[in-house]
């Protein structure tokens, strides 16, 4: 029978459990997709950890949350297997990629039509159920800070999946981009078009270095405390600095707060019109989705292990 990874409480990875469900319906506006790939993000492990920030009613749904217990894996890629009454555009056989959508840690989910677009043939499957999800973050997070051609960005956690997409976006638009990162990626920060610095006490110093034109803006990834305040000694207007992530005292700071939570910004408007344009960059070969390691759907405890120490450059991926 299809199989399906869930939280059977809170907790750490140990909770997870793989369990065997039948295969789901599609509903009359929606599609049953047989997941290829399922991509493995942060949210996916905080949502089940208790850490998870308060979520704003109006975004239960996007975040994973509106059922008892969280629905993780909020992207993939896979074959389409059946189609609802009211959907035309889309057919049995089509390989498709599924954003937004919960509950993809699976063989099989289900989604609106809506969530549906075509996979180009030369974007393989972990690439394909894992490049949205963390693009559209950068890209709503660059947009937040007003990053732009001319402009000098500081990208917190740069080697992060959401991170490199970032620094490739934002080189691409011709920003300068200082990155942090462990120095182990350094090298391949430099390859993606960024200038890398390794965190840690005196961070500032090392970007002043590194910038001495200065910082204009900045997006943070990493939600650390040392990331907020170098940000905030750098930039010298704090709308400027966006943030995914980290402490309740960036609330006080004015910089920008993206995200599902009460007064942040969930944009989920942009993030859906980034995605045709994404997939496309991807497909060209412009933009790459950068995989660190697959595992098999039962291994999913195993990858959220390797995601939660932090050590992986780019995408963790689950194969079905």
């Amino acid at each position: 029978m299809p199989r399906i990874v869930r939280p059977t409480a809170y907790g750490t990875p140990d909770v997870l459990a793989v369990t065997e469900v039948p295969i789901p319906r599609a509903a009359a506006d929606g599609v049953v997709v047989q997941v290829r790939a399922a991509g493995v993000n942060p949210i996916d492990w905080k949502l089940y950890s208790g850490a998870f920030h308060d979520v704003d009613d109006n975004h239960k749904d996007a975040a994973g949350i509106a059922a008892s217990m969280p629905q993780i894996g909020l992207e993939c890629a896979g074959v389409v297997t059946e189609v609802g009454a009211q959907v035309t555009d889309v057919e049995v056989g089509d390989e498709v990629i599924v954003y937004p959508v919960t509950a993809a840690y699976a063989d099989y989910v289900t989604a609106p039509a809506t969530s549906i677009l075509a996979k180009p043939a030369a974007l393989g499957w972990p690439e394909a159920g894992s490049l949205i999800l963390t693009g559209a973050t950068a890209v709503h997070a660059l947009h937040a800070a007003g990053v732009s051609a001319g402009d000098t960005v500081l990208i917190h956690g740069g080697s992060g999946g959401v991170g490199l997409m970032a620094v490739q976006l934002a080189a691409a638009g011709g920003a300068t981009v200082i990155a942090t990162a462990a120095e182990r990626n350094h090298a391949l920060l430099r390859e993606l078009g960024a200038i890398p610095v390794t965190y840690g006490p005196g961070l500032s110093a090392r970007v002043k270095t590194a910038a001495p034109q200065g910082i204009t803006a900045a997006v943070d990834f990493a939600g650390t405390d040392e990331a907020l305040d170098v940000s905030l000694a750098l930039v010298p207007d704090p709308t400027r600095i966006a943030s995914i992530t980290g402490s309740p005292r960036r609330a006080e700071t004015g910089i920008k707060l993206l995200g599902y939570g009460p007064g942040e910004d969930a944009g989920a408007d942009l993030r859906d019109a980034a995605r045709a344009d994404l997939i496309a960059q991807a497909a060209s070969g412009t933009l790459r989705v950068i995989i660190d390691t697959t595992f098999p759907l039962a291994e999913a405890a195993k990858a959220h292990e390797i995601g939660i120490s932090g050590h992986a450059p780019g995408k963790l991926v689950l194969i079905p």
